[in-house]
């Protein structure tokens, strides 16, 4: 299936910023109200169902022998239109 990217910033930030927008994610699902992502001129509301799948990655990426990069990936997956059931998970972060 073809990715259609609808959104997408990246760029440098203190710790403090990125843990401000994650609350304000967070602040958004325990309301159930939609998340709207803004920058310059792009903007895109997206409504996450009452139980999308949470995919959480811990990532080491490079050539062989480094350098690498490290990354944490935090993911919310839905099917368009779907309702979907919640799914028992164990995830734990510290």
């Amino acid at each position: 299936m073809p990715e259609e990217v609808l959104f997408k910033s990246e760029n440098r930030q203190a710790r403090a910023e990125i843990a401000s927008y994650l609350r304000t994610v967070a602040d958004k699902l325990d309301a159930d109200e939609p998340i709207t992502l803004k920058s310059g001129d792009q903007t895109v509301t997206m409504e996450p169902p009452a139980s999308p799948t949470f995919e959480v990655k811990a990532e080491r990426e490079g050539p062989a022998g480094g350098p690498y990069e490290l990354s944490i990936e935090f993911e919310l997956e839905w099917d368009e239109g779907a309702d979907d059931g919640a799914d028992a998970g164990g995830l734990e972060i510290e």
